[in-house]
């Protein structure tokens, strides 16, 4: 082993044990580990006493003898340490009863009740003190139902999981709660009662006209009997259900995924195509249930600690994904009296970029912001500053004044052009240029015809000698489209993400947000089910076919001359067009509605170009340019000294084969 042999090692070692060194977690992160295997290990054990439970129930019952053990007694008794004053206790919350009318104390049984405001309706059921429903009243299902995020136990379900001081544990969702409704209506306390000053209570607040809601969880008579970690953090969980709210279901998948916010951090999001599972040591700010244009958001007063988030994709017919989180909430002890709280924000609502992005409208810190716009998905971060900035204020003003979706989508279309129409015209100059000096360049290819690479080159050599004469440069019509393509993209991403073209008609379609069709059919076709769906939209289909017009006469328009070099790809855009029918038939017909009048506009402006524009008067500049001394551009002069290296290549290639075939 020679001297750098041995450096090399020691220098490979000296890395390894630096990058080791640096990438050592610190005392926080060990803490937060720590913290997520002991929640971990806590939920298991949770499990496996509920299991146990179940069990003994279960046994009980096959010998119908009664029930001797109250979970709740049995939790709630290590909570008052003896001699205490419960009467002080029972006065913590005296600010809501003292608001309550008599007899609002109702006995323990399971029913429901009702929290609504203009925007939304909740049905609050006493078994497990939990939302059992949720309606979103301004809108409607697909079918022209009203519109449920979830209803019943077996499509949401929500869970506190505490433990006492003797390691007994408490499951609130299969206990009875007994209701206490405000005076105003807007307030509903949900109370599990052992005694006097001893209660959980889920206090469930609705301001008028409001997507968003209060939700508190207030222990009462406890702050003695909590195991430790009880005191420091609920453990909490919530399970969703996620139904298919749209007529595409295909569609409808790509945009329904769980997002979340890490504490003054960034916004991510978890796959929207297979299972997905995230366990999250670093604080939590919020979550998302998210569907395509609906959510359930749950924001934390204090950052949730050590998150688990699963995503499950589902088969069933009535639902597209089951979504689970479980978390750790910081608590707040109240230094003067017995009371625990812990609080959120519940948001139930549509995933409207205005509405969302409203919230953070008195954040003044932008690390403080709850950034819930980033629900709505508006194309890649370098890319949705167009729709935030430009698309959505233009599409919103136009809405304020009353018109139709389909005037909207036109005009928004006819302004696009407007903006884009410098770059246009600057594209189509240099294909007039380019046409022009067809003639020529059909010379180059009878001085030097075939197929072989020596002829290829030697033609590709002098065309770029003449566009250099007469100072043409060959990327100049495709630097126009490149960069109206950030345009283009973002309005792509747009218009599957706007609430506002839902359940909106135009023409033959019912609704813009989602496909229209022609012709449907059941059961499934191989291939053609798996690439159109059951379907054939009108809009996608008349727009691919003035889209191939387009190519074929814009191919015609911008043909050179030069056929020899690759004759296939002439018909490549044509493929392309085609393609495009393929991969946008379950798009929404707003989407493929904008593409259809933007290439109608685009051939309009062609054939105006076309008229206006003298070519004769193009050739005489052109033939004009020769005669002036050109200094070669940077482009020009790579693109030629690339050429002249595969020439040479090629001439030395060729005097291998030469030698090679003499020899033989």
């Amino acid at each position: 082993m020679d001297r750098n042999t041995v450096i090399g090692l020691l220098l490979i070692t000296a890395i390894i044990i630096a990058f080791t060194i640096y990438n050592r977690p610190n005392p926080e992160q060990i803490e937060a580990q720590r913290r997520m295997r002991d929640s971990i290990a806590m939920m298991e054990a949770e499990r496996a006493q509920l299991a146990a439970q179940q069990n003994a129930r279960d046994a009980q019952s096959d010998t119908m003898l009664p029930s001797t053990v109250d979970p709740i007694a049995d939790f709630f008794s290590a909570g008052t340490p003896s001699g205490m004053d419960t009467t002080s206790l029972s006065a913590v919350d005296s600010t809501v009863l003292d608001t309550l009318p008599e007899n609002t104390l109702q006995s323990a049984k399971e029913e429901t009740v009702v929290l609504e405001n203009e925007k939304i309706r909740l049905l609050l059921n006493t078994h497990g003190g939990v939302i059992q429903s949720v309606q979103i009243k301004e809108y409607l299902h697909h079918s022209g139902k009203d519109l449920l995020l979830f209803d019943g136990r077996d499509e949401a379900r929500f869970n506190l999981n505490l433990f006492n001081r003797n390691s007994v544990h408490l499951s609130t969702e299969d206990l009875i709660f007994t209701p206490i409704t405000s005076t105003d209506g807007r307030s509903v306390t949900m109370r599990l009662e052992q005694g006097p000053g001893q209660y959980i209570d889920f206090v469930y607040t609705l301001p008028a006209d409001e997507y968003m809601m209060d939700f508190e969880v207030r222990l009462a008579g406890m702050k003695n009997g909590l195991h430790p970690e009880s005191l420091t953090n609920f453990r909490m969980n919530w399970e969703q259900k996620i139904r298919q709210q749209e007529k595409g279901r295909m569609f409808e998948n790509r945009f329904t995924r769980i997002h979340y916010k890490y504490d003054k951090q960034d916004v991510q999001k978890m796959s929207e195509t297979k299972n997905d599972h995230k366990e999250l040591s670093e604080p939590l700010k919020w979550f998302s249930f998210k569907d395509q244009y609906f959510t359930f958001i749950v924001i934390g007063k204090q950052p949730f600690n050590n998150t688990i988030l699963n995503s499950e994709v589902l088969s069933s017919p009535d639902y597209t994904k089951y979504y689970k989180a479980e978390g750790w909430v910081p608590v707040v002890i109240s230094p003067d009296s017995d009371l625990i709280t812990a609080g959120f924000n519940y948001y139930f609502g549509p995933v409207h970029y205005n509405t969302l992005k409203a919230y953070d409208k008195d954040i003044s810190k932008s690390a403080d912001k709850l950034e819930l716009e980033e629900n709505v998905y508006l194309g890649y971060r370098w890319l949705s500053w167009v729709n935030k900035w430009f698309v959505i204020p233009v599409f919103n003003f136009f809405l304020s004044l009353n018109w139709g979706m389909g005037l909207i989508i036109l005009i928004l279309t006819l302004m696009v052009k407007i903006i884009t129409l410098p770059l246009t015209y600057k594209s189509f100059m240099s294909s007039a240029k380019m046409r022009v000096l067809r003639p020529q360049i059909q010379e180059f290819e009878k001085k030097y015809p075939g197929t072989d690479q020596e002829m290829m080159m030697k033609r590709q050599q002098a065309t770029m000698e003449l566009y250099n004469k007469v100072g043409i440069n060959p990327m100049s019509g495709c630097l126009p489209m490149l960069i109206q393509m950030p345009v283009l993209l973002a309005l792509f991403f747009f218009f599957p993400a706007a609430i506002e073209l839902r359940q909106q008609g135009f023409l033959w379609a019912d609704d813009l947000s989602t496909y229209d069709s022609l012709i449907s059919w059941s059961g499934n076709i191989p291939l053609i089910t798996r690439f159109l769906g059951n379907h054939i939209s009108i809009f996608c289909l008349l727009m691919t076919a003035v889209n191939v017009i387009y190519t074929k006469y814009n191919m015609a328009m911008t043909d050179t001359g030069s056929t020899q070099a690759m004759p296939g790809m002439k018909y490549m855009p044509i493929f392309m067009s085609v393609f495009m029918f393929f991969f946008l038939n379950n798009y929404p017909a707003g989407l493929n509605y904008y593409y259809f009048l933007s290439t109608l506009i685009t051939i309009g402006l062609t054939f105006l170009m076309k008229q206006l524009i003298d070519e004769d008067k193009v050739l005489a500049q052109l033939e004009a340019n020769k005669k002036k001394p050109k200094k070669k551009s940077g482009f020009m002069a790579r693109l030629e000294e690339a050429q002249k290296m595969q020439e040479k290549m090629a001439r030395e290639k060729a005097k291998e084969n030469a030698k090679r075939n003499y020899r033989h």
